[in-house]
């Protein structure tokens, strides 16, 4: 990418967890491009297009972008959603600072991948409300396979501890919506339900219930992108996610979210245009 920010898609989006998306819908600032590979991304169109010569987007300058960030605010969105922000950081921050000047009010959401860099993430201290990461692996070997990043689990995980450094525990409003805290999301993939207990036992372990817990079943197998993947070619099974549930419920989790089967549908991908 280059220092340009590109926007694949700005506007209300009512598909993400219910305390971040409410009922007007999340102001989702969709980024194009992204610092990983994941060969199974949902969001490829617009994570991935430069492979194919083609990234989807309109180019935005940082007061440019405040402005959009304005308009959503007026729109009714009740908070302000960075999707995949994480190469455009430093150009982020300053477009929240010039949003805030003009009277931007809302929670911001980052919503990463988790892979981050403790920098970067200090210099957003003070600007961002909600993390919203991912923890996608436990295994090394995983990661490496599935998004070519072998050292994901140690990066995601430090990425995490400041995170929540930042923003502390959850803090819900009397509407329900998150004001503040962390959301850590795992998408549970075919034949990975060892690592998927690994994960939410390190959750448990290390943040007890100072955080939420989005256990996702939302995985949809994309058949084009998938050549040399065959064991990703299945969708979630009832049982496969069951086991899943039924841990994170024997471990003790209580802030879990759970998805229903329906969610695994390129319906519910957003139009990139």
């Amino acid at each position: 990418m280059s220092d340009e920010i590109t926007v694949a898609r700005a506007a209300l989006h009512k598909w993400e967890e219910p305390c971040i998306s409410g009922a007007a819908g999340s102001g989702a600032v969709f980024f194009t491009g992204c610092n990983m590979g994941c060969v199974y991304c949902q969001n490829y169109q617009i994570s991935r297009g430069r492979k194919a010569g083609c990234l989807p987007g309109k180019k935005f300058t940082p007061q440019e972008l405040a402005e959009v960030f304005l308009r959503l605010q007026k729109e009714g969105a009740v908070n302000i959603n960075l999707v995949t922000p994480t190469h455009y950081a430093p150009q982020v921050a300053y477009s929240l600072l010039l949003a805030k000047e003009l009277g931007l009010e809302l929670p911001i959401v980052y919503n990463s991948s988790g892979y981050e860099s403790v920098d970067s993430l200090k210099m957003l201290e003070g600007l961002i409300d909600i993390y919203l990461p991912d923890l996608k692996y436990q295994k090394e070997e995983r990661a490496s396979r599935y998004s070519h990043a072998p050292d994901y689990p140690a990066v995601a995980k430090a990425a995490i501890a400041e995170m929540y450094r930042q923003v502390g525990n959850v803090r819900l409003g009397q509407d329900g919506l998150l004001k503040k805290g962390m959301i850590v999301r795992h998408l549970v993939l075919p034949d990975t339900n060892r690592d998927t207990k690994q994960i939410l036992r390190y959750l448990k372990e290390q943040y007890a219930d100072k955080i939420l817990v989005s256990l996702m079943r939302q995985y949809t197998p994309i058949a084009a992108q998938l050549t040399g993947y065959p064991e990703l070619l299945e969708e979630i099974s009832d049982e496969q996610y069951g086991r899943c549930v039924r841990f994170a419920q024997d471990i003790g989790m209580e802030n879990v979210y759970i998805q229903e089967k329906g969610t695994a549908k390129e319906s519910f991908i957003p139009a990139f245009q």
